[in-house]
């Protein structure tokens, strides 16, 4: 089970907003697989050159981001990393978490592979490399004390999001850990207009090289919180631009 302190336990949750919007439409996930025109596999081409992209755009913000919090996963015993692409994630996760086996879901091929690499052979019988799609891949229930998604959710649009919630919601165990890491919009002043900026370049590079359909930031807060998930931890960097956070099932 992952170790929570105290301190922990006790953040102010104040962070996730309680905004009044209308409940969204159920969409099987058949349907919004058929109707997600930018396949995942298409990140292939981009496997090799993709890190040193980031590094070359950002420096190590992104990675600050990512592992923030990955601390607490030091006494999981089983950890679903969802879209970790070239295993960054994966490499940290097995060092954060030396007893747990991990599930690496991710539909590129290319990715996975530089993945396996990534991590020390010793680590490579306790993970499950799977090339699956997240709108289909299916979870065993109460299974996971963990789930990542690490710059990886703003691949989708909203009702593809909540239908990636409510297939790994039941796989989660009661007191489970979902580490999120992701771009984040500050409300105003010239943090928010850089925000901007940098978000039109990023989807229309992604649009272009892997046609992905989605164009602006979707509401991941509001969405987690639709799904009955509290916003307990929430680090941001680069003046409000990058955010990672731990969300938790509410009671």
């Amino acid at each position: 089970m992952p170790e929570i302190p105290y301190s922990f336990q006790t953040t102010h949750r104040s962070v996730v907003r309680q905004t009044e919007i209308s409940p969204s439409p159920r969409l099987e996930p058949s349907y919004v697989a058929r109707n997600n025109k930018a396949d995942l596999s298409q990140f292939d081409h981009l496997a090799r050159t993709y890190c040193l992209m980031e590094h070359l755009a950002f420096g190590r913000a992104l990675e600050r981001a990512r592992f923030e919090y990955f601390g607490h996963l030091k006494n999981c015993r089983r950890i679903l990393l969802l879209g970790d692409g070239d295993g960054r994630g994966l490499a940290r996760a097995c060092q954060a978490a030396p007893n747990a086996r991990i599930d690496y879901v991710d539909l590129s091929t290319k990715m996975s592979a530089q993945a396996r690499h990534r991590i020390d052979s010793k680590d490579r019988n306790r993970v499950q490399f799977r090339n699956e799609n997240v709108l289909t891949a299916h979870y065993e229930n109460d299974t996971y004390d963990a789930v990542t998604t690490l710059f990886f959710l703003d691949c989708f649009h909203p009702e593809q999001i909540q239908v990636i919630i409510r297939r790994v919601r039941p796989a989660l165990k009661s007191n489970a850990l979902w580490l999120h890491s992701d771009f984040r919009i500050p409300s105003s002043g010239w943090q928010s207009l850089r925000a901007r900026a940098w978000l039109f370049v990023i989807y229309a590079f992604f649009r272009w090289q892997t046609g992905m359909t989605v164009t602006s930031l979707p509401s991941l807060e509001i969405l987690f919180s639709e799904a009955n998930f509290a916003c307990n931890k929430q680090t941001t960097y680069q003046h409000g631009f990058l955010q990672s956070g731990i969300f938790i099932q509410a009671d």
